[in-house]
């Protein structure tokens, strides 16, 4: 059987730095179960979307979740990026 999931890396990544808004690439990689350049991707797409702001402190990358950001899937879109973290966020560890 194939495997899949309701949530995509990209939902997992915010809910991970809602959680721990410190975590590096490395330790997103093992929540995902994928390699870092996937992260880096997912980090990539979620800025250029809007959902992210990245800013450079010292030699790491520190990422600011817009949590007024529209959600992209018509089904969804009137609800924001905060209302998923916050109705998803209580059962990921």
């Amino acid at each position: 059987t194939k495997k899949w999931t309701f949530l995509s890396h990209h939902a997992h990544v915010l809910i991970a730095l809602d959680r721990r808004p410190d975590s590096k690439i490395e330790d997103l990689a093992t929540i995902l179960g994928v390699t870092s350049r996937s992260v880096v991707n997912v980090l990539n797409d979620l800025v250029d979307g809007g959902y992210l702001t990245k800013t450079r402190v010292g030699r790491r990358n520190k990422y600011s979740i817009n949590k007024d950001a529209k959600l992209r899937h018509a089904t969804s879109g009137q609800k924001k990026v905060g209302d998923l973290i916050s109705s998803l966020g209580d059962f990921t560890e």
